[in-house]
């Protein structure tokens, strides 16, 4: 769909169906995952690690601005960073039934050999913008998610004890 190559959901599966079977809905799985999974990992270290180290700093809790910022910053971050595993997660998942490519490996071979190292960070710019603006709004809305739960939950006093050997 993002390539243009089909004209809605319901008509891209039917042909990939047709031409690849079932497999073909999966194609660049694993390196979607190759990508998602590093992704996860640094973007919540780098938020985690600024969150706390600036809420040293301040010497107090951090308001939604703040944690929408340091958010922002930690999605254009790890866009970056992760470019060039979305790029061959991209080329591998768009390649069809042609198998253009051998895998993972042999993607990163050929987009370096054919086009040189600078193709991997083909989209960087947009990339890191909307990763950036995405970040933004996850942390923030999950900051802001935390503190209204925490403020429904009951003192702590007040909740049974799940341990207890009543029967």
């Amino acid at each position: 769909m993002q390539m243009g190559q089909f004209s809605s959901a319901p008509n891209a599966v039917r042909l990939i169906v047709s031409k690849e079977g079932f497999k073909g809905l999966y194609a660049g799985y694993g390196s979607f995952l190759l990508r998602d999974l590093p992704f996860d990992a640094i973007q919540f270290c780098i938020y985690e690690q600024l969150r706390i180290g600036y809420k040293i700093a301040a010497q107090r809790d951090l308001n939604g601005a703040e944690n929408a910022v340091i958010g922002a910053f930690a999605g254009a971050v790890t866009g970056a960073v992760t470019t060039p595993l979305d790029v061959i997660k991209t080329r591998l998942m768009i390649q069809g039934s042609a198998n253009q490519y051998k895998g993972v490996m042999d993607c990163v071979q050929t987009v370096i050999r054919e086009e040189g190292p600078a193709a991997l960070l083909k989209g960087i710019g947009p990339r890191v913008l909307w990763i950036g603006i995405g970040g933004s709004i996850f942390f923030g809305v999950l900051e802001s998610t935390k503190r209204k739960l925490a403020e429904r939950r009951p003192p702590s006093s007040s909740l049974p004890h799940l341990n207890s050997k009543q029967d």
